[in-house]
């Protein structure tokens, strides 16, 4: 066989190997989304997985918390770790398609007898109808499942950091107004007790205003029970001990404030920024992928395998000899009865692509609604604000008239205990809707799959894109 010739054999093979893939080619799927959310626009977000959304809190500690979090969460470690193993899966699927070469060496001596031999031995499976192929394809569908499964677990440690965050402020909040309310009655109560000694209040009286001195004590430790472990969890998250944060949590802050923009896009937005979205249409990718693999063990396969075995053997006395032997031939696997195995892998594939298609809708439509429940609230919730601080300056007047009242001899204490009352479950509720309407913001952020890579990984992944 001439030079000429084995050029076109090795380009027949070639073309023979490419040509043939078995089963369907992946399509991204599609479904009909409305042209906005229900409380929306019609403008789209864009690009908005480095969007700092945290920052409109304009707290500087929750800044650095975040910072911080971001490259010490063990979870995020973990989904960044799974991602090397799904790389290395790529190779390990890749490789069944490749060329095997082993040589092996070897000396004996017996006697007088001395004996040096050596192995080469050659195996080429050839992927003639693309087994190895689709499931090099599933492989790197996974890989791309696997780094948005490291992107859903950045978004999920910003979500629970950031809400930790706002619970620790608000129990911080909710001690420093049991403290404040504490002390109003404890002032009323030492009144009352001179009322008492000068004839002008009732035992009833004093025991009244105790009372609800000692109701507000008892509350304060559960308060500053919640603030400690609300501490600890955001510790946990930033993979630290907890001694080493608390001293900075303890500092209190103030209740954080959202002051930024209702930014919720369109629908379509969500199929590009929300990384479980990306994930169950990756997972749907390889299932496709699976079934071409599958599909591939229905027909015959084709292996080419040789070897070659040098040896050299030398007695004593005697010159030494050589002895060579080669093999080299195809085999042909024809897959004729097997139980219908093969045939119901291939229905076990299909089934599961059709599962993983529904999973992406499902998806889909879970991003939906979960955005639509958050712009929901965040409107509703924050128009409950004005009126409840409203509530609270209403109550602390009717408290100091009411005081004032009880001091000239005008009112009874009951007027007074009650105003007390009213001042402290304003300020409750007050503090209950701040806290509500921070974490309404931080779902909504989410829910668009927003600010779960930072700028610079963003910007090489848009390069990624356009290379």
């Amino acid at each position: 066989m001439n030079l000429s010739s084995l050029r076109y054999a090795a380009s027949a093979v070639t073309l023979l190997l490419a040509g043939c893939v078995s089963g369907p080619n992946h399509v991204p799927p599609e479904m009909p989304l409305p042209a906005k959310f229900k409380e929306g626009s019609t403008k789209s977000n864009g690009d908005v997985v480095a969007a700092q959304w945290w920052t409109a809190y304009r707290d500087k500690r929750l800044d650095g918390l975040v910072a911080h979090g971001r490259s010490e969460n063990l979870d995020v470690l973990q989904a960044l770790e799974r991602i090397n193993s799904a790389s290395a899966n790529v190779t390990v699927a890749a490789a069944g398609g490749l060329p095997s070469l082993d040589v092996g060496a070897s000396h004996t001596v017996s006697g007088t007898t001395n004996e040096t031999g050596g192995e080469a031995s050659l195996s080429w499976l050839l992927d003639i109808f693309g087994q190895y192929r689709r499931s090099k394809e599933s492989a790197i569908a996974s890989l791309g499942a696997a780094y948005a499964t490291a992107d859903n677990a950045k978004l999920t440690f910003l979500k629970d950091l950031v809400e930790s965050y706002i619970d620790a402020r608000y129990y911080q909040q909710r001690i420093a107004l049991s403290q404040a309310n504490l002390k109003s009655r404890q002032q009323t109560y030492e009144l009352t007790q001179l009322q008492l000694k000068a004839g002008a209040a009732s035992r009833l009286d004093v025991v009244q205003a105790e009372g609800l001195v000692q109701s507000t004590k008892s509350n304060i430790p559960g308060l500053e029970q919640s603030f400690t472990e609300s501490g600890h969890h955001i510790a946990t998250l930033l993979g630290m001990p907890a001694a080493s944060l608390m001293g900075e949590l303890q500092k209190s802050a103030g209740q954080p404030v959202f002051r930024g923009d209702i930014r919720a896009g369109i629908p379509a937005d969500l199929i590009r920024n929300r990384p479980d979205i990306r994930k169950a249409e990756r997972e749907l990718a390889a299932a496709v992928a699976d079934i071409g693999a599958a599909e591939a063990q229905l027909y015959p396969s084709i292996s080419l395998s040789g070897s070659i075995s040098p040896s050299w053997v030398k007695s004593s006395g005697a010159s030494g000899g050589t002895l060579t032997s080669w093999t080299f031939g195809p085999t042909l696997n024809l897959p004729i009865f097997d139980g219908c195995k093969l045939r119901a892998n291939v229905d076990i594939e299909k089934s599961d692509a059709r599962t993983q298609y529904l999973a992406w809708k499902a998806a889909v439509l879970n991003g939906v609604e979960e955005v639509e429940n958050a712009l929901s609230a965040v409107r509703r919730d924050t128009q409950t604000l004005e009126p409840l601080r409203r509530q609270v300056q209403t109550a602390q007047e009717s408290l100091a008239l009411s005081t004032t009242s009880y001091k000239d001899g005008a009112s009874s204490l009951l007027d007074v205990l009650e105003a007390q009352r009213s001042v402290s479950d304003a300020q409750e509720s007050l503090a209950d809707t701040v806290q509500q309407v921070a974490k309404d913001y931080v779902d909504l952020y989410v829910a668009i799959g927003a600010g779960y890579l930072n700028r610079e990984n963003a910007a090489s992944k848009h390069t990624a894109k356009a290379g």
